[in-house]
């Protein structure tokens, strides 16, 4: 039995699929760490990127239609990768002076991811000539960046009142440098 080749449009409608589970998980990542953040600009920032997400969702349910496809999820490994961690994360640093900054940092892992993605799939709408949808996909990923940029600057700051709490709780080993023979 033959197998059909896969196309463009298969690539662009699985990870379409993709990205709507990677969106709907963000999301509720977002939710649990505006819960969890203790710095108020950080905590503002989530909630609004939640917002801002559940737009998104509406979105991409919007491409789905411009492109005739059901508006499906699939499991994105990747994203399962990256709220786990930041799930481990969260409980590791919970109370300390760095746990802000750990959130920060875990948010703008998936910032990047997303980024990563609907640069992706814009640049494959337009291709595929779903004009519409490229819009809408560069809308998001317009808020993508302007979130990702939001969260280094905030960043920036937790980062200076978060190394303010001590020493480290372990030091690492030094590496014994291989010293390189003068040849001469």
């Amino acid at each position: 039995m033959a197998t059909k080749t896969k196309t463009l449009h298969d690539a662009f409608y699985e990870t379409l699929k993709d990205v709507y589970y990677a969106e709907k998980q963000s999301v509720r990542a977002l939710k649990k760490s505006a819960k969890a953040a203790e710095h108020e600009q950080l905590r503002s920032a989530f909630e609004t990127h939640a917002e801002e997400s559940a737009e998104q969702v509406e979105r991409l349910q919007q491409v789905f239609e411009i492109i005739g496809k059901p508006a499906r999820a699939k499991t994105c490994e990747a994203m399962q990768g990256i709220t786990s961690e930041m799930e481990e994360d969260l409980e590791d640093f919970a109370g300390s002076p760095a746990a802000d900054a750990v959130l920060a940092a875990c948010a703008q892992a998936v910032e990047h991811y997303e980024i990563a993605r609907y640069g992706t799939l814009k640049t494959w709408a337009r291709q595929l000539g779903y004009e519409d949808a490229a819009k809408l996909l560069e809308q998001t990923l317009e808020e993508e960046k302007k979130t990702d940029a939001l969260l280094s600057e905030i960043a920036e700051q937790i980062n200076v009142e978060g190394s303010e709490g001590g020493e480290m709780a372990e030091e690492p080993e030094e590496k014994p440098r291989a010293k390189a023979k003068a040849k001469g």
